[in-house]
């Protein structure tokens, strides 16, 4: 009942936050246009956008552009949110897409082209997960019964176009739920440990 309660304060505090922005970054290509985004995510095995801002932002601190604490201050509330839109499972698209434009138009100029340049891919994030200990599945085997796993459904006698799908929809790649969350548990620690600093 209580995480319930968070979740609902988490996402009336991000409405409040996006009444009182007024908007967010201007898209700059047509690829992520209709996300409202200045990602690109039209090349190939691009992250959706929601991982490409958590990947990127735990890369920002090991380039020229690192987060501030005031930054890390003001992404934090809008990160647990996020987290707790993934966890409810109730949210609506498009809260989770406003969410997601507040991040990124907390970021500045500079450190959304360090993202962009980076290109990430399912590749980067495999890289991570594995930096980090969490076993990923290849698609012939994965951890917890994800894709791949021989788990009836679970993806292994899937084509490869039609497994790129399954992987798009889930927000990743193979096992995408637990390495997501396992994302964002690391984004909301960075940002927790920086703005204690």
């Amino acid at each position: 009942m209580k995480q319930w309660i968070l979740s609902i304060s988490l996402l009336a505090l991000a409405a409040l936050l996006l009444g009182a922005c007024g908007g967010a970054a201007k898209p700059q290509n047509s690829a992520s246009a209709s996300s409202g985004t200045s990602l690109d995510i039209s090349y190939e095995n691009a992250l959706p956008v929601r991982n490409q801002l958590l990947l990127g932002t735990l890369r920002l601190d090991e380039g020229a552009h690192p987060l501030s604490a005031t930054q890390a201050a003001t992404l934090l509330p809008l990160w647990q949110g996020v987290r707790g839109t993934m966890n409810s499972g109730a949210a609506a698209q498009a809260e989770s897409d406003a969410l997601l434009k507040q991040i990124e138009a907390a970021l500045t100029a500079e450190q959304r082209a360090d993202i962009r340049g980076w290109k990430l891919t399912q590749a980067d994030l495999q890289a991570w997960a594995t930096s980090q200990g969490i076993a990923v599945g290849t698609g012939n085997a994965a951890a917890s019964g994800g894709m791949g796993s021989g788990v009836p459904g679970s993806g292994q006698t899937l084509t490869t176009e039609a497994r790129a799908t399954r992987q798009a929809e889930r927000g990743g790649g193979a096992d995408s739920g637990g390495l997501s969350k396992a994302l964002i548990d690391a984004v909301i620690t960075q940002l927790e440990s920086k703005k204690a600093n």
